[in-house]
């Protein structure tokens, strides 16, 4: 019987607020923390010559003790204020003086953590393809928040580029491992931020970390790659996915931001990196980090990529790997373009034949010297009863040798890091893993570089052989690793690990945004680290192997540099919005997406508009245009206090214009409606304005899915336009029929006979969620 989804909704939002309300307790310790203290620019008294130096005085006036210079960073650009050591009491007194907006407690931050060219249609790039590249591309330069960057993988080769171009104003850092001669015309920028992990976690030990650009960990390399890498031929991870890696804009420049050490990312560098990006130049902010989510006014990254957006910037950042759990998502900021993950039409398969003769298909990246006879069955072992404990996970000291040595060993997935379950059976003597979803993974296979022979299978055929291993006493297995095959279906399918919404902060805003590929991507790789990233692993190899919403991200960064480089004059949400109405929300066999936890469709909490289609993208015929006033107005419909909207406030001269009614109202190219627990409210009515960046004289007219629950209607059914970049508004009302208990989901397109303009639309009552 299934789950009553009622129920399901309300324990989620009740766990969701619960969090929420734990978010916000108060760490009451003395000693001196970090806080990032947000000024407000315009009150800087006549008697100082410059901010910083205002900034510096206003934070020594309220130091017990001026041991010290307190400042570890000064915000100029896309944030005003500085990142300040201070004590709790200090940072209540600071928070009364003039011209402090607010102040935020340092924040840790996760990372996120070549087929896909070809997969979105971005191949053949010859002279007649759309996508060819052109002097344009070289313009636009995405700034990559990350680990850093190594610099001498092959998608870094700048051989054929023209100069730098003259708008761009950043610097190449240098330190260890890391000198001049390491920028060039593709790695254009490289800059490190430590002061705040340093102040949290103590002085970085340069002789194991690298305290400069160069990146040890090796996902800042594989998401600038991702980004625009340019084309390398017989790309490989010992053996696998063989072919030609290349980003998704091979024109475009990087500039790497390095924000991530060995213990974490800090928001006060973020925060600077953010800041300085953005004064460098970058057109494009690529941003694989999350850190839970807070209010709008009280979250540090939502403010500065406020401040990207009103200059121009675009933002895309990993939506987390929290999924399938609904409410999960991170970075739903509306001016942020929020990417979940989905899968290629690419596998890499793998068997499990069991000694009754049954083969089962799994997934595998193995390649070594312990190779396992594809035809002699070995032991095989499960330390674990139905339900999982820490032997079952093959958790550290967990794994008796006596018990395992010599035998393929069954581990369930949970808690540990996948390839290091595998570390931990090597070490106590086994000689192959079957890895075995849970409830939490489903169906969904993401494959490892593992240390030994290792075979990931589904849920259902784990049950199977853990219950085979438990009830027969000589249970025996076989392995056998069968390369890469493409033209998988179905695909794309929606990752089981991408975050999902609702978005609970605003409802009316539906993330995700979008999908793009995020299971299994090939990218570059750091020299420092082996493929597993575990300590114990020697292999060093030039590209990798990586899943997660962090791959997913560099995608959509990547597409939006080449829609930046076509349509210079484009605003960040006027790329957003191309990005989302021509997503497409079936696969490759002509059915709706699904979802891969379930295999059941999926929902636009999980694939928001759909999975991005860059060729759709570069011409969608109409967008939805939204500008920082706009946005400003939105937060204004949020119930923010005067105090709360002071910190989007950078430019003296915003006010709320209440151009928007209710936040439903903000030209977002989704659609929400959210009806109140009120049953007197049956009817609700939203306003949209799109713009025409088709042929001048376009005529759409309007198709929309039916409902069950609600009655739709569009006014005007018909859009005439005379001239390009010509307004036309339309408003939807919804009209209820009969109550439904869950939400419902459907679309608006409109039609010019050339262009689909697709909305996903989510209806939802307050009293079903």
């Amino acid at each position: 019987m299934g789950e009553n989804p009622v129920v399901k909704w309300v324990f989620f939002v009740l766990a969701n607020c619960l969090a929420f309300s734990i978010g916000f307790s108060a760490d009451v310790e003395s000693t001196k923390k970090t806080y990032i203290v947000q000024m407000d620019k315009s009150a800087m008294p006549e008697s100082f010559s410059d901010h910083a130096e205002w900034f510096s005085s206003t934070v020594k006036s309220v130091a017990y003790k001026n041991d010290e210079d307190r400042i570890i960073y000064s915000y100029q650009t896309a944030f005003h204020g500085v990142a300040a050591r201070l004590s709790e009491e200090e940072a209540e007194r600071l928070e009364q003086e003039d011209g402090v907006m607010a102040i935020f407690p340092e924040t840790k931050y996760e990372l996120h953590t070549t087929r896909s060219p070809l997969f979105l249609g971005l191949e053949p790039a010859d002279s007649t393809s759309i996508w060819s590249q052109k002097v344009a591309d070289y313009d636009v330069i995405v700034g990559v928040l990350d680990t850093g960057i190594w610099p001498e993988s092959a998608s870094f080769n700048d051989t054929g580029m023209t100069p730098v171009p003259a708008h761009w104003k950043g610097a190449c850092e240098t330190g260890r491992g890391f000198q001049k001669h390491h920028c060039n015309r593709k790695i254009v920028g490289a800059r490190v931020f430590y002061r705040g992990y340093e102040a949290a976690t103590g002085k970085i030990n340069e002789q194991n970390e690298y305290k400069s650009p160069r990146d040890q960990d090796g996902h800042g390399t594989h998401t600038a790659a991702t980004v625009a890498g340019s084309p390398v031929h017989g790309a490989n991870l010992l053996g696998y996915a063989y072919g030609t890696a290349r980003g998704m804009s091979t024109g475009a420049r990087i500039a790497a931001y390095k924000v991530c050490w060995s213990g974490g990312c800090f928001s006060s560098d973020i925060l600077s990196a953010v800041d300085r990006a953005v004064a460098d130049g970058v057109n494009v902010l690529s941003i694989s980090l999350g850190g839970g989510v807070s209010s709008y006014h009280r979250d540090s990254l939502s403010i500065a990529t406020f401040g990207a957006m009103e200059m121009g910037v675009f933002v895309s950042c990993s939506a987390g790997n929290g999924g399938p759990d609904p409410v999960s998502l991170t970075n739903v900021s509306p001016w942020i373009t929020t990417v979940g993950a989905s899968t290629l039409d690419r596998d890499f398969p793998a068997t499990v034949k069991l000694g009754t003769g049954r083969t089962i298909t799994g997934v595998s990246l193995y390649k070594g010297r312990r190779a396992l006879l594809p035809n002699k069955q070995y032991p095989v072992v499960y330390m674990g009863s139905n339900s999982s404990n820490s032997s079952s996970l093959c958790l550290e000291g967990t794994l008796n040798p006596t018990t395992v040595a010599g035998k393929i060993v069954i581990c369930d997935r949970g808690i540990s890091p996948r390839v290091q379950k595998g570390q931990v059976v090597k070490d106590a003597g086994g000689i192959g893993v079957i890895l075995a979803n849970t409830a939490a993974n489903g169906e969904e296979l993401v494959a490892d570089c593992h240390l030994l022979p290792a075979v990931a299978v589904g849920e259902i055929e784990g049950k199977e052989i853990k219950q085979y291993a438990l009830t027969s006493p000589k249970a025996t297995a076989s392995l056998a690793l069968l390369g890469t095959r493409v033209g998988i279906k179905p695909s794309p399918v929606v990752a089981a690990f991408s975050s999902r919404g609702p978005n609970f902060l605003t409802l009316e805003i539906l993330k995700p945004d979008i999908v793009a590929p995020g299971v299994n991507i090939l990218a570059a790789w750091s020299g420092e680290t082996g493929p597993s990233s575990l300590p114990a692993d020697h292999r060093r190899v030039k590209f990798n192997i990586l899943s997660g919403t962090s791959m997913s991200c560099p995608h959509v960064s990547g597409i939006a540099a080449l829609l930046k480089a076509r349509h210079p004059e484009w605003s960040p949400a006027a790329i957003k919005s191309a990005l989302m109405t021509t997503a497409y929300v079936h696969d490759n066999t002509h059915n709706p997406l699904k979802d891969a936890s379930s295999y059941e469709p999926s929902s636009p909490y999980d694939h928001g508009a759909g999975h991005i289609n860059p060729v759709k993208a570069l011409d969608p015929g109409l967008i939805y245009d939204i500008n920082a006033q706009d946005y400003f107005d939105f937060l204004c419909s949020q119930k923010l206090t005067p105090m709360e909207l002071q910190v989007f406030r950078k430019y003296a001269n915003r006010t709320c214009r209440h151009s928007i009614a209710k936040p439903g109202d903000l030209n977002y190219p989704a659609i929400s409606v959210v009806f109140p627990e009120t049953a007197n409210v049956s009817a609700l009515t939203l306003r949209r304005t799109v713009t025409n960046v088709g042929p001048p004289v376009s005529n759409y007219h309007v198709v929309v899915s039916p409902f069950k629950g609600v009655a739709i209607k569009v006014e005007p059914q018909k859009l005439h336009f005379t001239k390009k970049y010509q307004k036309l508004s339309y408003k939807i009302t919804f009209t209820t029929k009969s109550p439904e208990t869950i939400p419902e989901f459907g679309g608006l397109i409109w039609k010019d006979g050339v262009h689909k303009v697709r909305s996903p639309i989510v209806i939802t009552r307050l009293s079903s969620i």
